[in-house]
């Protein structure tokens, strides 16, 4: 795919005492249709980094001469890497979704740096995703597209995990190179069970796994041969782990990247982590039973790599899965004197800090301020694939934005989220990512008071909509395919221009009401209460202060100079 603007790796390492803790860093949740309230398959994604121009790609479907090629630019940086050659079809995609209802999201964890980009290989792992998009109907095909791209062109990025899913079935893919020991690709690829769901957040996830069930995994012919002759493992093939050789772990994997996994699958399993344990037994166990492992602590308390929910699960509880801040763990970023006098849930980079000898992390939640874009994608089989196929879309921190719908038949992409509208150098006042950072941004000063406006609209916007998809549906269904796309483009680009409009109306209404740290009232029918005398004034304001955290650790460091005598 190519960008207009820079986009910083995923996995740039900050070196510390711990070990690498990924500042950008993504995060995808993986649901199986079993496992969904409505029995879609879900994929969420945060597409995270400090350089990450939040837009909505867009590539209609298209028929190619015989002989015609394809540029490759590296999806990270922009850089031209080469050309294959084009498919005689290829299909329209939006996002990370296509017309046929697949769904490709990643993240990106790094692993052993001598298997990154090898010489002359022009495959990145951005063009592996939207290339799979163009050409492929299944989440099978797209794995076998990935790995013959790969393993005919070279891979030219760093190790990665891929969430891929159609309306049946749903993987989750660990993957990296063979810099410059071969061309070609190591890689393990496994369905998540239907009923449970699956996470990974810039560490490799899958372990040992089965060899012998090609129903339910796959993986490449050579992907253990190779680490024997590295020597980076000696033991029994059935004891062999991708994670472990490709990817070894430390305090930043865990800390920095397995925490937000477990943060998901605590809030979606509700603290009780269902699953089937090494003797084919479902088991269920306290998530705070791995906390240790998710804080960096315990190698040995890694959690499962799936999990059955405690619930069915709709597109709104991923989405706000997808808001989290650690809220109610050990890790609450709410709690600590680092949230400042406002509970604020976001530390400023860099990842580390010294104090004296001793080295400190900041915390990586889900919810991060450097998103470019996010989405929860659907896949509905029950649907015809111009129908079925739904990007819930939106940029920037997930916690104070919003999502909304656009159908994947669409015949346009609305102008807040379109491509070219503005960049990480240009500010644009049409653009969506622009005012949902200056949304956010705003709250990032009072937050405990404003982001709870901000997402009470949000939950709105979203509920509203998933209460209406169905009807749109069932309208659609009575069309034919030509008349079904017109209107369902006439759908989503109406609405995401609507709640643009209203973004840029909230950015106003936070201003007015939470100007210098005060908060002015208002009346039921939502007017501002003023002193009555036709000028105004605002009669009542509420003037806060800070949290109870704050204040404790103001007195205890500069009390002696500030008390009151």
């Amino acid at each position: 795919m190519r960008h207009n603007t820079l986009f910083l790796a995923a996995t740039a390492a900050l070196l510390t005492a711990f070990g690498s803790i990924k500042a950008d860093a993504c995060s995808n949740i993986l649901v199986t249709k079993g496992a969904s309230a409505d029995g879609s398959c879900m994929i969420s994604y945060a597409a995270d980094s400090h350089q990450l121009f939040g837009e909505l790609y867009f590539r209609k479907a298209a028929r190619h001469a015989a002989g015609s090629m394809r540029q490759v630019y590296d999806w990270d940086s922009n850089r031209y890497m080469g050309e294959i050659p084009e498919v005689a079809r290829t299909y329209q995609r939006v996002g990370n979704l296509n017309e046929k209802q697949l769904i490709i999201a990643e993240t990106t964890y790094g692993g052993r740096e001598d298997l990154w980009e090898g010489e002359g290989a022009i495959m990145d792992y951005g063009s592996l995703i939207y290339i799979a998009l163009e050409r492929c109907s299944s989440a099978r095909e797209a794995i076998e597209t990935i790995v013959e791209l790969s393993n005919t062109y070279g891979y030219a990025s760093e190790g990665e995990s891929f969430s891929i899913a159609d309306t049946e079935e749903v993987w989750v893919m660990d993957l990296i190179g063979k810099g410059n020991y071969g061309k070609g690709l190591l890689w393990v690829a496994r369905r998540v069970p239907d009923g449970y769901i699956c996470a990974h957040a810039n560490q490799a996830r899958i372990s040992t796994f089965p060899q012998d069930d090609p129903e339910n995994c796959l993986y490449a012919p050579d992907v253990i041969s190779f680490a024997r002759e590295r020597g980076w493992y000696e033991g029994e093939d059935a004891d062999f782990s991708f994670c472990d050789t490709y990817a070894p772990l430390d305090f930043g994997g865990m800390r920095g990247c397995e925490s937000r996994a477990w943060s998901a699958f605590n809030m979606l399993c509700d603290g009780q982590f269902t699953f089937v344990d090494e003797n084919g037994e479902e088991i269920t166990r306290p998530a705070m039973d791995y906390v240790q492992y998710a804080m960096g602590y315990d190698k040995n308390a890694r959690f499962p790599l799936f999990v059955k929910p405690s619930r069915k699960l709709s597109v709104k509880d991923v989405a706000d899965a997808m808001r989290d801040h650690f809220e109610g763990t050990p890790m609450d970023m709410t709690k600590d004197v680092g949230a400042g006098g406002n509970a604020c849930p976001y530390r400023w980079r860099p990842m580390h800090f010294k104090v004296g000898e001793r080295e400190f992390c900041n915390e990586r939640a889900i919810a991060t301020q450097q998103t470019g874009f996010w989405f929860v994608g659907q896949s509905r089989g029950w649907l015809p694939d111009h129908i079925g196929a739904v990007d819930w879309f939106g940029t920037d921190d997930a916690a104070t934005s919003y999502l909304t719908p656009i159908y994947v038949c669409t015949k346009k992409v609305p102008e807040c989220f379109r491509e070219g509208n503005g960049d990480m150098l240009t500010y644009s006042d049409d653009a969506a990512f622009w005012i949902c950072n200056r949304v956010a941004n705003a709250c990032y000063k009072m937050y405990n008071y404003m982001a709870p406006v901000v997402r009470a609209k949000a939950d709105k916007w979203e509920n509203d909509h998933i209460a209406a998809i169905p009807d749109v549906d069932a309208k659609a269904r009575k069309m034919c395919r030509c008349r079904a796309r017109r209107f369902l483009t006439k759908y989503s680009v109406q609405n995401a221009q609507e709640i643009f409009l209203q973004w840029k109306e909230l950015e106003k209404y936070l201003l007015v009401k939470f100007i210098d740290g005060n908060i002015k009232a208002q009346a039921e029918d939502g007017s501002f209460i003023t002193n009555g005398n036709g000028t105004n004034i605002p009669a009542q304001i509420e003037q806060p202060g800070y949290t109870e955290e704050w204040k404790e650790a103001v007195a205890h460091f500069h009390g002696d100079v500030i008390e009151v005598r």
